[in-house]
């Protein structure tokens, strides 16, 4: 496995970069706008494909880097569930299994620093965003943070680990890189409390300044995602007209989400799914198969089907369409899915 932790100065932001191997696919958890040359630059001379992109949560003290590295490496951009709006690509439930390559990424809903606040749990680490610090915990006095939340994260999911997991968190001001959980329920200052109003109390307590960008960072990673007037304009269409373009013939509709977001939701019938990280070796492949067929794509809220609709074209894949909005536009326009 490939391992690398990357340090933004001026947010004291830690990225990770994590690989199966040296030319293979890769994931990155927390990126910064200002860095996502650095990253690119990286993931070049390490021979690798960047195929997915996790932030833990909205973050207040810097831009989010997803939005760019989507853009200029056709990622899929991922985020807890409990996300407000549609930031990412694709948005995975607690408990749920993110892959890659070898890889497993379990995602643990760990709220509390915000409303939405998740972690990634990969074999022996965790990646803990701003729940649980080095020697410190993620202020809750902001975006729908709680601190009895943050208490029940922390202490009855997150300590519930092996003492010798590893404790990546996504920022230290201290210069700390990795700790332990086994090290911290020992040495963290904020969880030597014998009862969660104790906890409570001191977070009640700290009296710090909003993050410096918070004003500028928060409304802007909210708008990183979905844009559906960018949607329209890459051959994307209504569900309406999504749905009889189905009673054509010489129809291929495709299916661009991974097994575990069909099997929570269902799909369109008859859709044959190609995970979005696979579409180019399927386009690739399918040559002969695909000929004078009219590709029909759709994802869960659209921004894969417009990579993938783009992807086409490179191909030479005239006939290609999408769904506007993906599913959630399909649900809302009161059309079936099946299981």
């Amino acid at each position: 496995m490939l391992f690398r932790q990357l340090f933004d100065k001026s947010s004291s932001t830690y990225t990770y970069l994590i690989a199966s191997a040296k030319g293979r696919e890769a994931l990155i958890i927390d990126p910064v706008l200002e860095n996502v040359e650095r990253y690119t630059q990286l993931l070049k001379e390490l021979d690798l494909k960047l195929v997915k992109v996790i932030d833990t949560h909205i973050h207040a003290d810097h831009i989010s880097g997803i939005a760019e590295l989507r853009d200029q490496t056709n990622c899929v951009t991922i985020m807890g569930d409990k996300t407000p709006v549609d930031v990412v690509s694709m948005q995975v439930s607690d408990e749920e299994l993110i892959k890659i390559d070898g890889l497993e990424f379990r995602a643990l809903f760990t709220p509390g620093h915000t409303s939405e606040s998740f972690s990634f749990l990969m074999n022996d680490r965790v990646f803990t965003g701003d729940t649980l610090l080095i020697r410190g915990t993620g202020r809750t006095d902001f975006q729908n943070g709680d601190p009895q939340d943050s208490y029940n994260s922390i202490f009855n999911k997150l300590l519930k680990l092996p003492d010798e997991t590893l404790v990546y968190p996504a920022h230290d001001y201290k210069g700390d890189t990795v700790s332990t959980i086994l090290e911290e329920k020992k040495f963290n200052p904020r969880l030597q409390v014998k009862s969660v109003n104790e906890y409570i109390e001191i977070m009640n307590n700290l009296n710090l300044p909003d993050p410096k960008l918070m004003d500028v960072a928060v409304p802007n990673n909210l708008k990183l995602g979905i844009d559906l007037d960018k949607q329209k304009v890459n051959n994307g269409i209504e569900p309406n007209e999504f749905k009889n373009c189905l009673l054509e013939k010489d129809i291929i509709l495709i299916d661009l989400r991974e097994q575990n977001e069909l099997d929570k939701i269902g799909k369109i019938k008859n859709s044959t799914r190609v995970s979005f990280p696979e579409i180019n070796d399927y386009l690739n492949k399918n040559k002969t198969k695909l000929q004078n067929k009219k590709i029909l794509f759709y994802c869960a809220i659209g921004q894969r089907s417009t990579l993938a609709v783009q992807i086409s074209k490179s191909y030479q894949y005239n006939k290609c369409l999408h769904l506007i909005g993906g599913l959630k536009n399909w649900k809302q326009a009161g059309l079936e899915l099946i299981k």
